[in-house]
């Protein structure tokens, strides 16, 4: 061991995040702990780089891909209507442009940009179920060119789910963060929660309103001022300007520059006169966060060693036997969910009854308004017409009761969560009073007012093998119509399509939403379960390693001991300089 040769080195005014992050990732390795090593690694590598992160966060189609692909010039990220960044994706200055995965295994793979689609798209990578645990894409950005790197951040499903597990543990690495918000609808819900816990991290913050185009003035004027608000009231203090642009407008050349220079501006700023301080802040979050738990260690080895042997086996016996009765008490508490859930289930149906009852009248009135102004003289043309009208409004009439659905069964959804959270959080709590401090953090490992953790799966059903028939006797049949003037059998063939796009994709809706209080709550069950199957990782560790030790006499024991006192000592002189610092709001 040469940790305390090496203290007078490191220590004083001078001293640099990145050096005492390289001599953690060595004392990580020391301790076994490869969780710590790599990120002790990564964290100084991007610190000797400049490197610093500026994540893009928002709501679901905010519109984040698109938005950072205009910033840098390039269509370099994936982009589309149904859910596409699953995994953070990093866009860093680079000569070239390229790309690379990383795997589960440490390993890194270059691929082509236009490949990263199979990689962080819902569809072609479901649940992440490729292992993906890093994507990097470098483009000659001049905006990336003082060391700011951009990370697309999954989005929040409906108002914070999906992939929100692979969001919330970026969030010690961010350094600032561009929020993107709409105006419809507005910010909201855990929209807000996400924003805040990043802002105890982080001092920048870029607000920015995309998708000035799809809403009036008046609207824009209102979900700004509501914007502003709202974060100011929950990060009590002031937000600063909200910048309103269209990143779609932008990629295509066409509409206003609304506040597009601006900021631009305000990004290139906070580059040139607050990277190097972001970076230096970068480190010394990651040296807290990282010598604690490397202290954790320390101090928990060094109790396998001092204490009897039978102590440890009766802390460790007691930990398994709490966790098992966690366990039968989750099993227990999941038939009181799962009557809670076909309680909403019940709901939805009766919701979905009312729906139609007083929408069908609506979109009968509408479709038959818009299929008088149809040319009817030739029949398959006029079928065609009269089916995609079909399709169009029950389209218009279907979506939006889809956002209000989802929205009334996710606050379901926490009511029935909160309770089954609050029993768990009391397993938590009895763990952290065990004795092993790594637990202390547990009581409030859970999130009570977490909502959905899937997104909706909901795609329009236009059914367009009915709408389109191939048939030659179809075709021959609605020629016959229009030519004797009988276009009317036709449209109530649509009319019938109608009611049955309604019908179909209302009920759609419906198991939708049921699906996703299914998978959300298993996956639920899924995070209880592992912190509970965690928590006892490290005092087993340790009561290993000492019985090992004790095995080959006093003298080892002795010798352990005398290194461990020597690690604490070299993390704690690493952590002095910056273990009072911080740079929250």
């Amino acid at each position: 061991m040469s940790g305390n040769s090496q203290i007078g080195e490191i220590t004083g005014q001078d001293f640099a995040p990145e050096i005492a992050l390289g001599h953690l990732s060595r004392l990580a390795e020391e301790l076994g702990s490869d969780h710590a090593f790599n990120d002790a690694k990564s964290l100084a590598e991007r610190l000797s780089e400049g490197r610093f992160y500026v994540a893009c966060i928002g709501q679901f189609k905010r519109g984040k891909s698109t938005l950072l692909n205009a910033l840098v010039e390039d269509r370099i990220l994936p982009t589309g209507v149904v859910p596409i960044t699953t995994v953070p994706t990093v866009i860093r200055y680079g000569s070239k442009r390229k790309a690379r995965v990383r795997f589960q295994t440490g390993t890194w793979s270059d691929i082509v940009p236009e490949d990263l689609t199979q990689y962080v798209s819902e569809e072609h990578n479901p649940e992440n179920a490729k292992g993906v645990t890093g994507v990097e894409a470098f483009c000659p950005s001049p905006l990336l060119a003082d060391g700011m790197c951009f990370v697309d951040t999954p989005g929040l499903g409906s108002v914070f789910s999906g992939n929100t597990a692979a969001t919330q543990a970026f969030i010690p690495h961010i350094d600032a963060a561009i929020v993107v918000v709409g105006a419809d609808p507005p910010i909201a819900g855990e929209e807000l929660t996400l924003v805040e816990e990043v802002a105890k991290q982080i001092r920048d913050l870029v607000i920015v309103l995309n998708k000035a185009d799809r809403v009036s003035d008046a609207d824009r004027k209102t979900a700004k001022e509501f914007t502003k608000r709202t974060l100011e009231k929950r990060l009590k203090g002031p937000v600063g300007t909200i910048y309103e642009v269209s990143a779609q407008e932008k990629t295509e050349n066409r509409g206003q520059e609304r506040d597009w220079q601006e900021l631009t501006d305000a990004l290139t700023k906070l580059a040139r006169e607050s990277g190097s301080n972001l970076v230096r802040s970068a480190g010394e979050r990651g040296l807290r966060r990282l010598s604690e738990e490397l202290l954790t260690i320390v101090e928990e080895e060094r109790n396998a060693l001092v204490r009897p042997v039978e102590e440890s086996e009766l802390r460790i016996e007691s930990l398994r036997q709490t966790i098992a009765e966690a366990e039968r008490s989750l099993r227990e508490l999941e038939y009181l969910f799962m009557a809670e859930q076909r309680h909403l289930s019940d709901a939805l149906l009766d919701d979905r009854k009312a729906f139609l009852a007083e929408v069908m009248p609506q979109a009968n009135a509408e479709f038959a308004a818009r299929v008088k102004l149809l040319p009817q003289y030739f029949g398959p043309r006029f079928r065609r017409s009269a089916m995609s009208t079909a399709q169009e409004v029950a389209e218009r009439h279907v979506l939006p009761w889809l956002q209000t659905e989802q929205s009334r069964s996710e606050r379901e959804y926490r009511n029935i969560a909160a309770r089954f959270v609050k029993i768990a959080n009391d397993f938590l709590t009895r763990l952290s009073e065990s004795g092993v401090r790594e637990l202390a953090r547990m009581p409030h490992a859970l999130d009570p007012e977490k909502g959905f953790r899937v997104r909706s799966r909901f795609t329009f059903e236009r059914l367009v093998h009915v709408s389109l028939p191939a048939s030659p006797l179809r075709y021959v049949a609605d020629t016959f119509l229009g030519m004797v003037g009988a276009s009317s059998a036709i449209g109530g063939g649509a009319r019938e399509f109608l009611y049955h796009l309604m019908d179909m994709n209302s009920a759609r809706v419906q198991s939708d939403v049921v699906d996703r209080v299914q998978e959300s709550r298993s996956q639920l069950e899924v995070e209880i379960r592992k912190i509970l199957h965690e928590v006892s990782l490290i005092a087993e560790r340790a009561m290993e390693h000492a019985c090992k030790v004790r095995a080959e006499g006093a003298p080892a024991v002795e010798a352990a001991l005398a290194r461990l006192d020597a690690i604490e000592a070299e993390i704690r002189s690493f952590r002095a300089p910056f273990a009072a610092s911080g740079n929250q709001r």
